[in-house]
């Protein structure tokens, strides 16, 4: 079973750094676009950066400055590297992996469980 765990969320000061992770584990054979989305409660649940297998980047403009996404394959692992944190950054961040189980299954999009990120003023 392919699961994506998600950690290093927690509670900072305005201007602070958190680094979060996402590692995937389970039998499966390749791993393509990786990402981070976040989710505040009431809201949709909005693309925060994208890493694609070859570390081609996109940002959401508003994360583009402050937020810094890389991947390690061999780890099979996402980070987001987040500084200057802002009250506003405050929300779930989630992970996300296209997965394919073996080279004749199609890319299937999974989850991780989400990890707080709270930023005090």
């Amino acid at each position: 079973q392919v699961q994506l765990v998600e950690s290093g969320g927690g509670l900072v000061q305005a201007g602070g750094s958190l680094r979060l992770s996402c590692a995937a584990s389970g039998s499966f054979f390749s791993i393509d676009t990786m990402g981070w989305y976040r989710q505040t409660p009431g809201t949709q649940r909005d693309l925060v950066a994208g890493i694609s297998r070859a570390g081609i980047t996109n940002y959401a403009d508003s994360v583009k400055d402050r937020f810094t996404i890389s991947r390690d394959n061999a780890k099979n692992t996402v980070y987001l590297q987040i500084n200057t944190l802002k009250p506003e950054d405050t929300a779930v961040y989630y992970c996300n992996a296209a997965i394919r189980k073996s080279l004749t299954y199609p890319y299937v999009n999974y989850w991780g469980q989400g990890t707080q990120v709270t930023v005090s003023s």
